[in-house]
Order: C-alpha cells, then sequence, then structure tokens
C-alpha cells in the first residue's frame, strides 16, 4: 500500500509532464487507450467475481460445495462446463471465483478449473455480443460455443487425471470458521480477491498495451492467404491484447481482411489464456500452475477451434 501511495504522487507531481509525454507520442497514446480499454472493460466483471467468491467463502463451505459436485471427475468437469453458462461475466472475474471453488483439488479442482474456462466464452452475454458482431455468420456462435465448452472440458479432465495439488503454491487466507459474522468474512475474502486480482490485472494490463503497439498493421495483409499462418498469428494475438469476452467479437469482426477460421481461434484462445490471466493466475493459483496451465491450454483452445471451425465454417469468410 505504501508503495502504491508512493507511485500516485509520484505520477500527481508530474502529470504535467507525463500528459506532454503522452501526447506527443502517438506509441504512449495508443498504450494507454489499450491500458485504459482493458482495465476499464475488465474491473467491473472482476467486481462481480470477487462479490461471488466472497459470497462462496462466506456461505459455502468446501463440505457442502463437494456435495454438490458430482463424485466423478468426469463427470463432475462436464456439469462445470455446463454451469459455466450461468454466470455472466468476464474471464477477470472467474479467475477468484475459481480459485475459492478450486478448495483442495480433486474432483471439485477440477469442476473449478473447468468453470473458469467456460463461464467467460459460453455465458449468455458472449454469445449475443458474438451474434451482433457476425450478424451474417450465425454459426460462428455455435461455433464459438462448442470450441470453448471443448476446451473448458478437456482441460478438466487432464487436471483431474494429470493436475498435482502441490503446484497451488498461493493460499488463500484461513477461512474464518472462528468469526461469527458471515458477512465479516465475505468484506475480507472479497477484499483479499480483489486486491490481489486487481494488481495483476494492471500488470497484465500494462504487458498487453506495450506489446499493442509492437504489431505492426501490415501483419494482417499476410494471414487471408496462409490458413495456418492466420490461426497461429490470431492465437498468439489474442494473447497479447488480453480483450475482455465481452468485447473481443466486435474486434475479431472487425478483421475482414481474416478468414473467419482463425478469428474462431481468436475468440476461443482469449476468454482462456493471455497476458493478463496469466499474471492473475499466477497471482491467485501460483506461478508453478500458470507455466504450466497457459502453455497446455493455449494448445488446446487452438486445436479445439481449428477442428470446430473446420467442420461448421468451413471456407466461409
Amino acid at each position: 500500500m505504501e508503495a502504491l501511495v508512493g507511485i500516485m504522487l509520484a505520477c500527481a507531481f508530474s502529470a504535467a509532464m507525463l500528459r506532454n509525454a503522452v501526447f506527443h507520442s502517438a506509441a504512449l497514446s495508443t498504450a494507454g487507450t489499450v491500458f485504459c480499454g482493458v482495465f476499464v472493460q475488465a474491473v467491473p466483471f472482476l467486481a462481480l467475481g470477487v462479490v461471488v467468491s466472497g459470497l462462496i467463502a462466506a456461505f459455502v463451505s468446501p463440505e457442502r460445495l463437494a456435495r454438490w459436485v458430482p463424485r466423478r471427475p468426469a463427470l463432475a468437469v462436464l456439469t462445470a462446463g455446463i454451469g459455466g453458462a450461468a454466470l455472466p461475466g468476464c474471464e477477470c472475474g472467474s479467475v477468484p471465483v475459481a480459485r475459492r471453488l478450486f478448495g483442495d483439488g480433486g474432483a471439485t479442482g477440477a469442476a473449478a478449473l473447468t468453470f473458469m474456462l467456460a463461464a467467460p466464452a459460453i455465458n449468455p452475454v458472449v454469445l449475443v455480443a458474438t451474434a451482433v458482431a457476425f450478424p451474417g455468420a450465425p454459426m460462428m456462435v455455435l461455433a464459438r460455443m462448442g470450441a470453448s465448452l471443448l476446451t473448458a472440458v478437456v482441460m478438466g479432465w487432464a487436471w483431474a487425471r494429470w493436475g498435482r495439488p502441490e503446484w497451488i503454491t498461493r493460499r488463500l487466507p484461513p477461512s474464518a470458521e472462528a468469526i461469527q459474522s458471515r458477512w465479516a468474512v465475505f468484506a475480507e475474502a472479497a477484499r483479499h480477491d480483489f486486491l490481489q486480482a486487481a494488481s495483476y490485472l494492471v500488470l497484465g494490463a500494462a504487458a498487453a498495451a506495450t506489446l499493442h503497439v509492437l504489431v505492426p498493421p501490415w501483419v494482417f495483409a499476410h494471414l487471408a492467404g496462409d490458413v495456418v499462418l492466420g490461426i497461429t498469428v490470431m492465437g498468439a494475438l489474442a494473447v497479447v491484447l488480453a480483450l475482455c469476452s465481452e468485447a473481443d467479437a466486435f474486434v475479431a469482426a472487425s478483421m475482414t481482411m481474416v478468414p473467419l477460421l482463425p478469428r474462431l481461434v481468436f475468440l476461443v484462445v482469449g476468454p482462456a489464456v493471455d497476458v493478463k490471466l496469466f499474471a492473475m493466475q499466477a497471482g491467485m493459483f501460483g506461478r508453478a500452475f500458470a507455466v504450466r496451465f497457459a502453455p497446455i491450454t493455449f494448445l488446446v483452445a487452438t486445436a479445439s477451434a481449428s477442428v470446430i471451425g473446420f467442420f461448421l465454417l468451413g471456407g466461409a469468410r
């Protein structure tokens, strides 16, 4: 907190110099716009997510959650994937919720990770936004939903089979069963999760802004003629741009020079793994988890979008 206050005071005292530097630099102006766009879009959904995670900490005990989740990991993962459609929010809000649901791992942990990947990609808000952004390609909605759900379920099953609890090195504050008031538990859990997730959201948004200005516009001109190159670049672009899942469909729709299949990869990879999500997962779960989970999620999301898109979109542009 002291470091944050010191940085804010330094920025306040040097506001005029910083403003002039930004106004006279196109790169800094673009970076500032991207940073504010990512952060402002994500914060409301992050707030929604930490409210849900606080309510889970206060009112849903691990024992009760274990009774709700099917005992068989395969069924638990499938249930969580379908249930992800019930929470309108973006990926920033789903990370703290998943951390609260994770518990000690096992079937509950696999279901929590499945929910974390499914909720921001197949909820009604995102699907409606995708339908509005692609009015001439109605199959894009079905392709996005199918590929995102497949990604979430595969990753959940993978964790149930090969995941290790020792990879989770970040611990949540003790569940305050000893505290009389459940609302005190809710307030403390929400405060902890918001500060933890928001601090890494700032780092992720800053990384997205920095990388955004390094991608030259002419790159898109080379994507239309090579589908494999388009898939690779659009997947990588989704990682570095770190867009909110409620807004990424409109960005993808504006890339009319790129075929639909690479744009589908962009929409499926983005809510599953990007620079801000990697930073937030490292902060909430631990670096050992993030460095294993993110690369595999990227490969699974890319493969799922490519397969589903090939059958549902074909050669459509």
